[in-house]
């Protein structure tokens, strides 16, 4: 298999889906050499198999605004691979979501999922719907209308969907109450469920918890204490939210946060009193990131992201390709020495190139933010278990599997001189595992 011919021919058959590209040369440029020690692979053609999607399903998605007005956008479900279990993956409503991204997401998950060790294949979803400005009963019908479209294709044991950006706990409740009408069952066929109805403690927190256990497995390596360290993050939703939490109760010192109209930079640090402002800004009123310089009076860059701020650690938690290369050269230059991914693909390929020429600890989403599905994973086997495990049993097991996730990457990523890249070493890992059952399986 030669990297630079598969994905000439990928985005021959499949043109303008340029995130779909992206995260599928990051992939095979790194397990090239592992996928060639194995002619077997070849012969079945397993790398082009493992690229594309086994399924996609469109449909249009009508639904009724608070004025009476009919409005229509795009859904989608990708059920990329599930050679190790049923489909898992997100539900994105983003005005930017397309094919394309959708694609890349499932592609990714795919590795993430088989990284994680539980049984769980690789899928996302989701419409071109921003719940943006949108009331709650707007946001219920049009959730309602996109599971009278989806519920055929999913199922504890198809496809168990999940929340991802724009989709919290409010869209799976909604979702999921319209699936147990259509399909007359209680089951766990979605995750991030409300506690009240199957869903698991600490789910919420999962993807932020699990990406700073991952930060802190990667500075054991080299003796480095997390007190006292500056971080920046990005993001102010879900995961940037508990990423924060989680790095406040470590002794950790996060100054940034942001949204899509620019960030903050608090040279004093969010505490937990300002992260609580923060959360009930975003989570209550919807509010935008820069009431908060407004009440606390730091610093607001407006149309901008934080990676220009003086840190110790930056950890993008928003959006792909949100980190570019100059990005990353500026935060080198500032003398950031750890880079965890809390967002899928935030950095752009120039910079992941920065980051590891530079052999600081650098941390892919697959690895890094592995935590959230994780978790899900747990809230499944609960569901099927007809039980509830206490916050600090599902919090050990997620620590353990973040743990887990970390000596994999040390396995496949550990170069000559001792430098972990883990980049390459998520993606042999979690590829391996995918493509020796895809072999054992047969010709599907």
């Amino acid at each position: 298999m030669k990297a630079n011919e598969v994905l000439d021919n990928l985005k021959r058959r499949f043109p303008n889906e340029p995130e779909y590209h992206q995260a599928v040369a990051e992939v095979l440029g790194t397990i090239e050499e592992a996928y060639n020690e194995h002619p077997e692979f070849e012969k079945s053609n397993l790398i082009e198999r493992l690229c594309i999607p086994d399924r996609i399903f469109s449909f249009r998605v009508t639904w009724t605004d608070d004025k009476g007005q009919v409005q229509t956008n795009m859904g989608y479900r990708i059920q990329h691979n599930n050679t190790i279990g049923p489909y898992k993956g997100g539900i994105r409503f983003h005005a930017s979501v397309n094919q394309s991204i959708l694609k890349f997401l499932a592609f990714e998950q795919t590795f993430k999922n088989s990284l994680t060790t539980l049984p769980m294949g690789g899928g996302k979803g989701g419409a071109d719907f921003s719940p943006r400005g949108k009331s709650n009963a707007e946001i219920m019908r049009f959730c309602q209308a996109f599971v009278l479209e989806l519920w055929r294709h999913i199922g504890p044991d198809t496809d168990v969907p999940a929340g991802d950006i724009g989709v919290g706990g409010r869209e799976v409740a909604y979702m999921y109450g319209m699936y147990k009408k259509l399909a007359r069952e209680n089951t766990g066929t979605f995750t991030g469920k409300g506690i009240e109805f199957g869903g698991s403690l600490i789910r919420p927190e999962a993807t932020g918890y699990g990406n700073v256990y991952f930060l802190l497995e990667m500075l054991k390596t080299r003796n480095i204490d997390i007190k006292g360290k500056v971080v920046a993050v990005s993001g102010s939703d879900n995961v940037a939210q508990y990423t924060v939490e989680k790095l406040i109760e470590l002794g950790a010192k996060p100054v940034t946060m942001s949204d899509s109209d620019g960030y903050i930079y608090d040279p004093d640090g969010i505490d937990r009193e300002k992260l609580d402002y923060i959360m009930e800004l975003k989570n209550l009123y919807r509010g935008r990131i820069r009431e908060y310089a407004e009440k606390y009076g730091c610093k607001y860059v407006e149309g901008a992201r934080p990676w220009g701020e003086k840190c110790d650690i930056a950890m993008p938690s928003a959006t792909q390709n949100e980190l570019t290369g100059d990005d990353a050269k500026t935060l080198l230059a500032n003398g950031c020495f750890a880079v965890s991914e809390g967002a899928n693909m935030p950095s752009t390929p120039e910079a992941i190139d920065a980051f590891l020429e530079a052999k600081i600890l650098y941390a892919p989403g697959k690895a890094a933010n592995a935590g959230g599905v994780s978790v899900s994973g747990l809230e499944m086997t609960q569901n099927a278990m007809k039980l509830s495990w206490t916050r600090e049993e599902v919090d050990e097991k997620l620590k353990g599997i973040m743990k887990s996730i970390h000596e994999q990457c040390v396995k496949y990523g550990t170069q000559d001189g001792g430098y972990v890249n883990y980049v390459k070493g998520a993606n042999v890992a979690g590829f391996m595992k995918v493509i020796k059952g895809m072999m054992a399986q047969g010709i599907l």
